[in-house]
């Protein structure tokens, strides 16, 4: 079984739109959305879930009213303004409070403690096309995507394995932090959507960079290309002096925003130029992934 992530060092490239239509050209395969900051995956896919599971690691500060004598110490040492005291009472926000125990250890009484809060949600689910999908959703407010992302790829690789997939397609998150290091460790192989601009050629680097050195190999698509030839050609150029595969370049395309709209990948609309690129692009990814050892 082959995995395959599908990021970009910016947001805004088209990666989710790439990676729909990879994920529905692709037989026997499961897809997973890690870009769970701001999952959209299955929205594309009209998923129905079948498995939901809590994600839990967030600590809060709660605070037992009967043992609080109103002293305000936990207000003073609180450095995120968490702890308030609204009509006569310390109450702690959650949405502040980044459970780091001050108050904890400041109350004499007592009368704070810390709890586990639930930090997300991962599923299971079967898309409108039949096929798996594992994606997952990170309440407002809340850190810790990369682990959120970790706990997504482990269902995505056990679920496909135990159907017997060939592929595991990964929606990645963007950027180069947490959540696309986790969304990229151990795949099989990273694809790289950048498009033509200054911003998206400093970041392409960043995550080339933030590939090779957890030794993934790598692929790039030019997504849009023809909006900027000239920095088309940089990235080009960037790619043939540095050995990086260059997929294929995806023309830009108002059918692309006809499908969002329709909430379906591009690729149901095969007169769509920017559709017939992707899949060209898909046949040369099937055909690097098949020379591909020891996998």
């Amino acid at each position: 079984m082959k995995q395959i992530a599908v990021v970009s060092g910016k947001g805004g490239t088209g990666k989710t739109t790439i990676a729909a239509s990879l994920g529905l050209l692709t037989d026997s395969c499961l897809l997973a959305d890690c870009d769970v900051d701001a999952s959209n995956l299955y929205l594309l896919f009209d998923p129905k879930i079948a498995e939901r599971f809590q994600y839990r690691v967030s600590k809060k500060a709660v605070i037992d009213e009967s043992k609080c004598n109103k002293c305000g110490i936990c207000e003073k040492v609180c450095r995120f303004d968490a702890v308030r005291y609204i009509d006569g009472s310390y109450s702690v926000d959650p949405y502040a409070c980044e459970g780091c125990n001050a108050c904890v250890i400041s109350c004499k009484n007592g009368a704070i403690r810390l709890f586990v809060s639930q930090t997300g949600e991962y599923f299971k689910s079967i898309t409108s096309e039949n096929k798996p999908l594992a994606h997952a959703r990170l309440e407002p407010g809340e850190e810790n995507s990369g682990g959120l992302v970790a706990e997504v790829r482990k269902l995505s690789f056990e679920t496909a394995k135990d159907m017997g997939k060939d592929f595991v397609i990964i929606d990645g998150a963007p950027g180069i932090g947490c959540p696309a290091i986790s969304s990229i460790s151990g795949v099989s192989y990273v694809v790289v959507v950048t498009e033509p601009s200054l911003s998206a050629l400093h970041d392409l680097k960043r995550i080339i960079e933030t590939a090779r050195y957890f030794r993934r190999e790598c692929g790039v698509i030019i997504n849009k290309f023809d909006l900027n030839l000239e920095i088309t050609d940089r990235i080009k150029k960037y790619c043939l002096s540095e050995g990086i595969e260059l997929l294929g370049k995806v023309p830009f395309d108002e059918m692309v925003e006809k499908s969002v709209l329709e909430s379906v990948p591009v690729v149901k609309f095969p007169e769509s130029k920017a559709a017939k690129a992707i899949v060209n692009i898909h046949g040369k990814l099937v055909n690097i992934l098949k020379n591909k050892r020891g996998e």
